[in-house]
């Protein structure tokens, strides 16, 4: 223990009171790796300060850090609830993808749980969604890739079939978190007038053996009677995580599932499009990269400067704003921000002009300069992403599947 830990243990000691001095102390401990004392502290923090903010996103970090993710998602979610100046999209993202870990829950099963009377599969929402490509400002190249792979298929099937090409198949999209996968899924539904079918991995994990492997089996079925339709798995390396680091057959004989029914076995797949998003293609089982399954694979990029601009306006509209709010130069210097650092700028912003109005007792309008101050404070959170990717795309790209994330490295000098 460092002598500065022992100096602050000690006047915690003398002032068991004084929250200043328990802050910098289970910020210390926290830095030091000794998560469970940090964490410690944090709670006794909260006993005298209910409701403090930076307290409860110390405590979600130590609660990440020590494996109960489900509490860390709700201190996280509290504390920026509390002060949206708190946002850290990079630590929610991380927080949530442990959470969702399918493989500590299916570890429960695979380690001697008894087999009693097993509850029926549940299948996935159907919906026609009413968005469309229209309602996302830029990524015009990404669009038009989509529409040749997806959407003329879908539109002239007769085409297809004159040259011996099946409608339907898989698509992945990668790219950092907060970059709109999701949507993009959802509005390539909506471009088609087809059905979507969007599916979490809560809705197909089950405790009870086999039940996982039932559920997915519903849910290609549900596809497939409303063909033509998009089937859309989020997370989908939490459910077509590389075998070879599986630790259970359990989650072995799921991913061998999903990979049958993506090759239609048990049902014609004609007109399913099932469309896959991941932050981690690397941890993606190269099996289901071949063709036929998700053989196309595209990156899903930050927003580029039209698509900012869009956002911006979007995020800002029904708020009080000056006149001369410049969004265009908001835009221009926020590049690599994702659609959720845009969001945390423009709340930063809003902080501050909300704070003002609060001491001065009545309504000032958003500047430009509160979002310029925000943009500041905010950094990129696709950055720490980007790290990741270019070592991939950089040593382990034999296939070339990472070309487009190399191509945006160079573009933008990274």
């Amino acid at each position: 223990m460092s002598d500065s830990i022992e100096s602050l243990e000690e006047a915690v000691r003398a002032l068991p009171e004084n929250v200043a001095l328990r802050r910098q102390l289970a910020a210390a401990l926290e830095k030091g790796g000794d998560a469970d004392h940090a964490l410690e502290h944090y709670d006794a923090i909260l006993t005298r300060a209910a409701g403090d903010a930076p307290a409860l996103l110390g405590r979600a970090r130590c609660l990440y850090e020590v494996g109960r993710h489900h509490e860390a998602l709700a201190a996280y979610d509290d504390a920026v609830a509390r002060d949206v100046g708190l946002a850290d999209a990079a630590l929610r993202e991380r927080i949530g993808r442990a959470n969702a870990d399918p493989r500590a829950r299916i570890r429960l099963v695979a380690d001697g749980s008894e087999k009693k009377s097993e509850p029926a599969p549940t299948v996935g929402e159907v919906e026609k969604p009413t968005i469309t490509f229209a309602d996302i400002g830029g990524l015009d190249e990404l669009k038009e890739k989509i529409r040749m792979r997806v959407l003329y298929p879908l539109k002239r099937p007769d085409l297809y079939k004159a040259f011996g090409k099946k409608v339907g198949g898989g698509l992945l999209l990668y790219g950092p978190p907060g970059c709109g996968k999701t949507f993009l899924a959802r509005a390539t539904a909506g471009e088609a007038g087809i059905h979507f079918v969007a599916v979490g991995i809560e809705e197909v994990l089950d405790m009870w053996l086999g039940q996982s492997e039932k559920k997915l089996h519903e849910l290609f079925k549900t596809a497939r009677e409303k063909a033509p339709a998009v089937l859309f798995f989020d997370e989908v390396d939490s459910l077509g995580g590389r075998r070879s680091g599986l630790r259970h057959e359990s989650y072995r004989t799921l991913v061998t599932q999903f990979l049958s029914e993506l090759d239609g076995a048990g049902g014609q797949s004609e007109g399913v499009l099932v469309i896959g998003a991941t932050n981690a293609p690397w941890d993606v089982d190269p099996a289901f990269r071949r063709p036929g399954r998700f053989g196309d694979v595209l990156f899903v990029p930050p927003p580029d400067l039209r698509a900012r601009v869009e956002i911006l306006k979007l995020k800002l509209a029904g708020k009080p704003i000056a006149a001369d709010v410049d969004v265009a130069e908001i835009a221009r210097a926020t590049e690599m921000s994702s659609g959720a650092d845009l969001d945390h700028v423009v709340q930063s912003a809003i902080e501050m002009a909300l704070t003002e109005s609060l001491r001065g007792g009545a309504v000032r309008n958003i500047s430009t300069a509160d979002l310029r101050a925000a943009v500041k404070k905010v950094k990129p959170t696709t950055l720490e992403w980007f790290s990741t990717a270019k070592n991939f795309a950089t040593y382990a790209n034999e296939s070339g599947q990472f070309d487009e994330v190399l191509d945006y490295l160079k573009r933008h000098r990274l």
